[in-house]
């Protein structure tokens, strides 16, 4: 096993376009895109259905990097999600494949 960071981006689903680009920009070309249905945090509770901000909800983009890509992430992903509704998580990983990531 070796050690990787995941790094968790829940970001409004309109803005997913400029946060891949920022993050292939920064190297990271292997991530998930998943769709988030709702959830509550600082506005209160929120559901896809209610949907947030100006598009069609929320989306979470999960990558697991090598932890001395870290910064370079998230510099990129800070550049689109300051100014939009976003939440940016990291935390220790373990993987298998290390040649992958």
């Amino acid at each position: 096993m070796h050690d990787a960071k995941r790094v968790e981006i829940i970001i409004e689903a309109v803005m997913e376009r400029q946060l891949l680009i920022a993050l292939n920009d920064a190297g990271v070309n292997g991530y998930t895109i998943l769709p988030v249905s709702g959830g509550s945090g600082q506005s209160g509770q929120w559901t896809r259905e209610g949907q947030i901000g100006r598009g069609s909800g929320m989306i979470a983009v999960i990558c697991l990097i090598r932890p001395e890509r870290l910064d370079a992430l998230l510099a990129a992903a800070f550049a689109v999600v300051e100014r939009q509704i976003g939440v940016v998580s990291v935390s220790d990983a373990k993987v298998l494949r290390a040649e992958r990531f």
